[in-house]
C-alpha cells in the first residue's frame, strides 16, 4: 500500500485540475499553494523547500504578468506548482547537487526552468538526489535516502529520487529530474509515475550541473503522459546558450505515430537477477501489449548490454570527474564515499582509451539503430528488480549497476524513452515498462503511452486518485506564452485506441478561419513550417465571426457564445516542434484556443479577445471569411 501522504486539498492534481481551479473556479494561487509550505516540513525529498519568501516573490511576479496579459489563458501554466532536482539552477535558490560543500547561488534560472516560469508555473522547491546525479538508487545523499512512496523500506530510485517522490505523492503535478543513465526512468518505475527521458538536445541543459555533459538530459516526471508532453512542449526547444541543444527535424523527417498494429522489439535475453516476481510482472505486461494488438519481436540484446556497460566501465566516468574536479581537489572528503570512488576511476583512462571507447560506442550504436529500424519501437522492463535501502547500504555498487541494465544505453545510442506504470507486483510494489524509440521519437512514444495508461487504469502515483482519460490539458496559448519556446504548449488529444482517426502525435491540428486559409495572405506562415492541409469543415453552430478593424492584412475574429452559426474553417497539421514559432507570430487581439467542430471534435484554433469587437463588423451571416472577402470584391466591381 502507498505510504501516507499529506492531506493537501490539491493532492494528486494534474495540470488540468490546476487549470480548472484557476479558470473556472477563480481560485487564489496563494490559498492553493501556501499549504505546501507546511507539507514540506521534515520531508527529506526536499533539499530547499518552499517558504513564504519564495512564494511571495513568485506570486508578486505572477500577478504582475497576469495583469499585463489580456487573458489568463496567455499563461498556460498559471499558478501550477512544480519542483526541480537540486542540480538545476533557479534564481534565488541555492544549487548544491546534493553536496553542501559544492553549493553556489545561481544568478539566473536554467533555460528549461525559465520557460516554465514564463508560462506561469510556480517553483515550490528543489529536491533530493544521489549526490552529483551519480546513482540510480536515491540513497547517496547527505540528506538521507528518499524512501519509496509505496513502502519506506525500499529505495525510491535515483538519482532523481526527490523529484519522483513529490510527484508520486501528489504534492506537485510534475517535476524536473535529469537522466544520464536512467535517473529519469528508474524512479518513475519504482513509484508508479510517468518518466519522460527526451531526445538529447530537446530540453536545454544550460544551467544544469553536469554529470556526463555529452549524455545528460533534463527529464520530466508526471502523473500522466499528457502532462509530461505539455511540459516538454513548453520547456523544450533550441537554446543557443547550450552547445548540445539541437533543433527538431522537419516533420517529414521526424518519427511519426506508430501504426495500428505496431511491432515492438523485446530483448531476446531478459535478466532479472533472480527476481522472479519482476519477471512475472514483465511477462504480464507483454501479454497486455499483445492484447492491444502489438506484435512482439525478439531481437539480440547483446549490443544494448555492451553499450550500457560502457557508461560506467569506460571513460565517461571522466566526465563525472570533470564536473567535481575543483571540489575534489579542494575538499575530497566532502564527496559521498561511493560517489567519490566512482569518479576517481577517471584516472584509469587516457586519451587513447577515450577515443577507442568512442569508436566502440559508435559501432554499437549503429547496430542498435539498425536493429530498431526494423520495428516501430522497443519495450523493456524499466528495472530488472528493486531493493531495500538496507540492501543498497550493504552492497551499493553491485546493486546499483544492476538497475541500469535497461537504461544505461539510451543516451549513448541517441534514443528517446518513456517510462510508464505497469501495475503492481505480487508483493505490492510498483512495476514499470519503458518504451524506447529513435531520436525525436518522443511524440510517437507519448501517443502509445496514453493508450497504455488508458488500458491500465491505475491510480495516479501513490495518491490512490483514480486515472481519468482526458483530453490534453486545456489552454489558450498566445504569443506571450510561447515566444521563448521552439515548440508548442498545446498537444493533440489522446487517441481513443490504436490507429484511431486522430492527429499524428508529432503534429498539432489547428483550425484556421481567416488570413491563414489557403490562398490568403498569411497562409505561408503554415506552409513555411511544413504545415499540411487536412480538410475543410465548419465549427459548431455557437460561433460568431467579426471583421476586425485596422488589421493588416485584414483579419477576422472568432468568438464562441450561446448562440451563433457554423463558420467555415480549414484544418491544418503543424509539426509540434514548429508550433511555437507559428503561434509567436500571432498578434493581439488574436490567440490560439480550443474550438469545437460541427462533428463534435475539438481542435486548437484561432480565437479573439472580446475587447477587439467594439469597433468590429459582425459577418457571421456570411458563414466564413472567404464568403465575406468575395462579397467585398463583388461590391468593388
Amino acid at each position: 500500500m502507498p505510504v501516507s501522504v499529506s492531506p493537501l486539498p490539491t493532492l494528486g492534481w494534474t495540470i488540468a485540475d490546476w487549470q480548472r481551479a484557476y479558470r473556472e473556479d477563480d481560485a487564489d494561487p496563494h490559498a492553493l499553494l501556501s499549504p505546501l509550505i507546511a507539507a514540506s516540513v521534515g520531508d527529506n525529498a526536499w533539499i530547499a523547500p518552499l517558504d513564504e519568501t519564495h512564494l511571495a516573490r513568485q506570486l508578486d511576479n505572477l500577478a504582475a504578468r497576469r495583469e499585463a496579459c489580456a487573458s489568463l489563458t496567455a499563461l498556460p501554466l498559471y499558478g501550477v506548482p512544480f519542483a526541480i532536482k537540486d542540480n538545476i539552477d533557479a534564481d534565488g535558490w541555492p544549487t548544491t547537487a546534493g553536496c553542501p560543500a559544492f553549493a553556489y547561488a545561481p544568478v539566473a534560472d536554467a533555460t528549461a526552468v525559465a520557460r516554465l516560469i514564463s508560462a506561469g508555473a510556480i517553483l515550490v522547491g528543489k529536491t533530493n538526489l544521489d549526490q552529483f546525479a551519480t546513482g540510480l538508487v536515491g540513497t547517496r545523499s547527505p540528506h538521507g535516502a528518499v524512501a519509496n512512496s509505496f513502502d519506506p523500506r525500499y529505495i525510491s530510485g535515483g538519482s532523481s529520487s526527490g523529484s519522483a517522490s513529490v510527484v508520486a505523492r501528489g504534492l506537485v503535478p510534475f517535476s524536473f529530474g535529469t537522466d544520464t543513465a536512467g535517473s529519469g526512468r528508474v524512479p518513475a518505475g519504482f513509484n508508479n509515475i510517468v518518466g519522460l527521458k527526451p531526445t538529447k538536445g530537446w530540453l536545454s541543459t544550460q544551467g544544469v550541473v553536469p554529470a556526463c555533459r555529452t549524455q545528460d538530459v533534463v527529464s520530466i516526471f508526471s502523473l500522466t503522459v499528457d502532462d509530461a508532453s505539455l511540459v516538454a512542449a513548453i520547456a523544450g526547444g533550441y537554446d543557443g546558450a547550450d552547445p548540445y541543444s539541437r533543433r527538431a527535424p522537419a516533420s517529414d523527417c521526424a518519427p511519426r505515430a506508430w501504426p495500428q498494429q505496431p511491432v515492438l522489439a523485446v530483448p531476446d535475453t531478459l535478466e532479472f537477477f533472480g527476481d522472479e516476481v519482476a519477471r512475472a510482472a514483465f511477462d504480464q505486461a507483454l501479454e497486455q501489449l499483445q492484447a492491444m494488438g502489438v506484435t512482439l519481436r525478439r531481437i539480440d540484446f547483446a549490443p544494448f548490454r555492451e553499450l550500457a556497460e560502457l557508461l560506467y566501465q569506460g571513460p565517461w566516468v571522466a566526465e563525472r570527474f570533470a564536473a567535481v574536479e575543483a571540489l575534489w581537489r579542494r575538499d575530497p572528503d566532502s564527496i559521498n564515499p561511493v560517489v567519490r570512488s566512482i569518479v576517481e576511476q577517471a584516472a584509469r583512462y587516457d586519451a587513447t582509451a577515450t577515443f577507442n571507447a568512442e569508436y566502440k560506442r559508435a559501432a554499437l550504436t549503429r547496430l542498435i539503430q539498425d536493429a530498431l529500424a526494423e520495428v516501430d519501437g522497443m519495450v523493456v522492463p524499466t528495472s530488472p528488480s528493486i531493493y531495500t535501502i538496507a540492501e543498497l547500504d550493504a552492497d551499493p555498487i553491485t546493486l546499483n549497476s544492476r538497475l541500469g541494465v535497461y537504461t544505461n544505453f539510451a543516451n549513448l545510442a541517441d534514443l528517446s524513452a518513456l517510462a510508464l506504470p505497469a501495475g503492481m507486483r505480487t508483493d505490492g510494489l510498483p512495476v514499470g515498462i519503458t518504451l524506447i524509440g529513435p531520436a525525436w521519437g518522443d511524440h510517437a512514444l507519448a501517443a502509445f503511452g496514453k493508450q497504455w495508461l488508458a488500458k491500465q487504469q491505475l491510480p495516479l502515483g501513490a495518491t490512490q486518485r483514480p486515472f481519468v482519460q482526458a483530453q490534453a490539458p486545456a489552454g489558450i496559448v498566445d504569443d506571450a506564452a510561447l515566444a521563448s519556446s521552439a515548440s508548442g504548449a498545446a498537444s493533440a488529444s489522446a487517441p481513443a485506441g490504436i490507429g484511431a482517426a486522430v492527429p499524428d502525435a508529432a503534429v498539432i491540428r489547428v483550425a484556421v478561419v481567416g488570413a491563414h486559409l489557403r490562398g490568403m495572405p498569411l497562409n505561408h506562415q503554415l506552409t513555411s513550417r511544413d504545415g499540411v492541409f487536412v480538410e475543410a469543415t465548419t465549427t459548431a453552430d455557437t460561433y460568431r465571426l467579426y471583421a476586425l478593424a485596422n488589421t493588416t492584412p485584414p483579419k477576422p475574429g472568432l468568438v464562441r457564445g450561446r448562440q451563433g452559426a457554423a463558420i467555415a474553417v480549414e484544418l491544418w497539421d503543424v509539426p509540434a516542434a514548429r508550433f511555437g514559432e507559428f503561434v509567436a507570430e500571432i498578434p493581439a487581439p488574436l490567440g490560439i484556443g480550443t474550438l469545437m467542430l460541427a462533428d463534435g471534435r475539438s481542435v486548437k484554433g484561432f480565437i479573439c479577445e472580446p475587447c477587439a469587437l467594439d469597433d468590429a463588423r459582425e459577418i457571421t451571416s456570411f458563414g466564413g471569411w472567404r464568403a465575406y472577402i468575395a462579397s467585398l470584391q463583388t461590391a468593388v466591381q
